[in-house]
């Protein structure tokens, strides 16, 4: 199939924070050959490139925005290719599946190494591109090898050891600039599912009693300083539940920012620049964005 270009929607129908004006397109990938098209159509369309997968992780601004959407539907099913030494099963699955949707099938396989990922958002494209992480698991500690798109070097496999991935992020070693995660292999230990259902449940009861999982956020706002919880930071400087207009910082859990119907991106990011300097000002601490703010 060829690549699908359609009129460009608004953030707000395209993002979980429900904010942010219309772009000037979106391309849409169903399979990784149509990211060789891609670099063509970019250049033809102008503006500046934006991979959205689900949409989580996005506080886009207000207004006409010069962004052409990249929606990699790259629905390839997790599929296990074999086992590995020390007992580990290689997996593969497809960038625009979603992320519990594979925390799910690893269970179901009797597969560990993602459970504390459940709940969490977004597709596994996303997830791979921000080493997500929740609960002692990241993606990043159970990758082996990422198909990756760029402009340079088209589709390309690339092993964990040509990677960078820290805290929330992950780039080519040696490589800057625009990248797409198109496929990516995991290696998981064998567990008993039952086992891995049971962390799942308490992990998952743990997330809906502390963190507003139901409303309308971009998950965590700010990335953790080293030895401190953002939440908390936040809290003690008297951000959870502060307001304005129709956005929030939740009071159940201080991180996140909830759109509460019709609140705007102005309103957002004076919000998340008040509590920057509130931190500051309290301890000293400088709060880094974990939400991208685009463009």
């Amino acid at each position: 199939m060829a690549l699908e270009i359609r009129p460009g929607p608004s953030l707000a129908s395209r993002t979980t924070l429900k904010l942010g004006g219309s772009s000037l397109a979106e391309v849409v990938l169903t399979t990784p050959e149509d990211a060789e098209g891609l670099s063509g159509a970019l250049e033809k369309l102008g503006g500046q490139p934006l991979i959205l997968g689900g949409g989580s992780n996005i506080l886009a601004r207000d207004g006409d925005l010069p962004l052409v959407l990249v929606r990699p539907q790259l629905r390839a099913e997790p599929a296990i290719l074999r086992e590995r030494p020390a007992g580990k099963i290689r997996v593969r699955v497809g960038a625009g599946v979603k992320l519990q949707r594979l925390v799910a099938w690893l269970a179901t396989q009797g597969l560990s190494g993602l459970a504390g990922l459940v709940g969490v958002p977004g597709m596994v494209g996303g997830a791979v591109a921000g080493n997500a992480g929740s609960y002692g698991d990241e993606t990043g500690r159970r990758l082996a090898r990422v198909r990756f798109w760029t402009p340079g070097r088209g589709l390309v496999w690339v092993g964990r050891e040509d990677l960078d991935i820290g805290y929330r992020r992950l780039t080519l070693r040696g490589e800057a600039g625009l990248f797409l995660v198109v496929e990516a292999e995991f290696d998981c230990e064998v567990d008993e599912p039952i086992a891995i259902r049971q962390e799942m449940i308490a992990n998952l009861k743990k997330k809906r009693a502390s963190q507003p999982i139901t409303a309308a956020t971009a998950g965590c706002v700010f990335k953790n300083p080293p030895g401190k919880a953002a939440w908390k930071l936040l809290a003690e400087a008297g951000f959870a539940g502060k307001r304005l207009g129709n956005m929030e910082f939740s009071g159940l859990h201080a991180n996140f920012l909830v759109n509460l119907g019709g609140g705007t991106s102005d309103e957002a990011l004076t919000l998340v620049e008040s509590a920057q300097g509130a931190v500051r000002e309290l301890c000293g601490h400088e709060l880094e964005l974990e939400v991208k703010v685009v463009p």
